[in-house]
């Protein structure tokens, strides 16, 4: 760049050429200097949060007095086109840089001041309004970045992770009751076992899904708490009493979402158990969806040599080599989101439980797994339902060829015959390549109609011993 693609902004260091175009400060370039490590920057829902934050505290800064309507007007503004995500390009600072996270807080203070001066019709970098004394005033890094990773967090699980897992849960629940009549053979340790309908494992499915939601909600209540108001350590120093509940405030009304002071600022600040508690119903999710793929996957397997019990949707070509060839691509995308949650959820647990004394130092890499995490599993679940689950259909005739094969139907002779009787049919039927029920009624244990009363693959689904009806 030409001398002319710079201007000069000053910190208490000093002196720092920053871009002309930019409207970061010198702080903010110190930290793209000092931390060139992954190229990755905080995204749309940690960048709307620390608008959201620094709206909310010159609104509360300014009832309180603290700050004039003129500057708190214009800070209001700025901040409004940080949360609609006009200025996302000017949080340039990386993911790993300092644990408090102050480099971003600096970053969103001296971007919202110099758009602010803009809008007061003054020069970018003049400072009539000032990053600390006005956009950060009554606030420390150490309690506004542990807020807006509250915001971010309860945000991207209330407004993204929940709608998505719920279309997914009505995607199951649409496939549970397609296929209720449908009759397959159960499967325990990947070998046969009695009759299930297809319907009631799409249920099991279903509620997997529910129950997770039911976690995730479950963990609203510790992200509400924000730490804004603690400053420094906890003890509210340069901050008025009432700044912290009327911040929250304006934070839940702009949100949508009920926000409040924290229970206790030393612990907010200090640890991040909240986030620990709360990445883990996140990691459980992920299992869930997991486990939900794989079966599927398992089911679908074939088409001629597999399982075949559904027929999967055809979205690409599965193979560069063998024609013809379809694989299971959307259940497996959500097989990997898994192993990316789980290895988040590492980074989550190892941070959450560092930090010395009176501050967690983990914060940016707290927020950005949990926000990666909730992102990935919102989009897995929707693209999941609507390109996979929803497309799949039951090979039933299959299904009941299958079943009627199974050694499995034995099971239901136990009570009429005993377990030893029950035994022998199916190991002759295996060995001689019949029905139980054929092995049944020629061996005498049973005659025709009450074999046929007792192995009944639908019935068999249901609680309840065939025969004595």
């Amino acid at each position: 760049m030409t001398d002319d693609e710079f201007r000069v902004e000053e910190d208490s260091l000093g002196e720092m050429q920053v871009p002309a175009d930019a409207y970061w400060g010198a702080q903010t370039q110190r930290a793209v200097e000092n931390f060139p490590i992954s190229g990755i920057t905080f995204g749309r829902r940690f960048v709307r949060a620390l608008g959201i934050v620094k709206k909310a505290a010159a609104q509360a800064n300014h009832d309180l007095g603290f700050v004039d309507e003129e500057e708190a007007d214009a800070i209001v503004e700025a901040a409004d086109e940080v949360i609609a995500g006009e200025h996302d390009d000017q949080f340039p600072v990386d993911v790993f840089q300092t644990g408090s996270g102050t480099s971003s807080n600096m970053n969103a203070n001296e971007v919202i001041a110099n758009r602010a001066a803009e809008i007061m019709d003054a020069e970018v970098g003049d400072r009539v309004v000032h990053p600390n004394d006005h956009v950060n005033f009554g606030q420390s890094s150490n309690d506004v970045i542990p807020t807006a990773m509250h915001v971010a967090s309860l945000e991207a699980v209330e407004k993204d992770l929940t709608p998505a897992l719920d279309t997914l849960r009505g995607a199951l629940e649409t496939k549970e009751e397609e296929f209720d009549g449908v009759v397959k053979t159960g499967r325990t340790h990947l070998q046969d076992a009695t009759p299930v309908r297809l319907g009631q494992e799409f249920s099991g499915y279903r509620t997997q899904v529910e129950k997770g939601l039911a976690r995730v909600d479950f963990v609203r209540d510790h992200l509400s708490e924000l730490a804004l108001g603690g400053t420094a350590v906890g003890t509210g120093l340069n901050t008025h009493p009432d700044f912290p509940e009327l911040a929250a405030e304006y934070i839940s009304e702009e949100t949508g979402i009920e926000f409040r002071e924290a229970d206790d600022h030393f612990e907010a600040q200090a640890a991040h158990d909240a986030m620990s508690e709360a990445h883990g119903a996140l990691r459980t999710v992920a299992g869930s969806l997991n486990k939900i793929a794989n079966d599927l996957r398992l089911l679908a397997s074939g088409p001629r040599n597999g399982l075949g019990e559904l027929e999967q949707p055809e979205n690409q070509p599965g193979s560069s080599i063998m024609p013809g060839k379809i694989n299971p691509v959307v259940a497996e995308a959500v097989n990997q989101v898994h192993k990316q949650v789980v290895g988040n959820d590492a980074a989550v647990a190892a941070g959450a439980a560092e930090g010395q004394i009176d501050l967690n130092l983990y914060k940016p890499v707290l927020a950005h797994n949990f926000l990666q995490s909730a992102e990935l599993l919102s989009n897995a679940s929707e693209v999941f339902a609507e390109r996979f689950v929803l497309k799949l259909e039951a090979n039933a005739e299959h299904c009941e060829e299958a079943v009627e094969q199974s050694m499995a139907l034995a099971t239901a002779l136990n009570p009429h015959i005993g377990y030893d009787k029950a035994s022998d049919a199916a190991k002759t039927a295996l060995k001689e390549g019949k029905t139980v029920k054929e092995v049944v009624v020629e061996k005498g244990y049973l005659d025709e109609d009450e074999a046929d009363a007792v192995i009944d693959p639908e019935k068999m689904t249901h609680r309840g011993i065939l025969g004595d009806e």
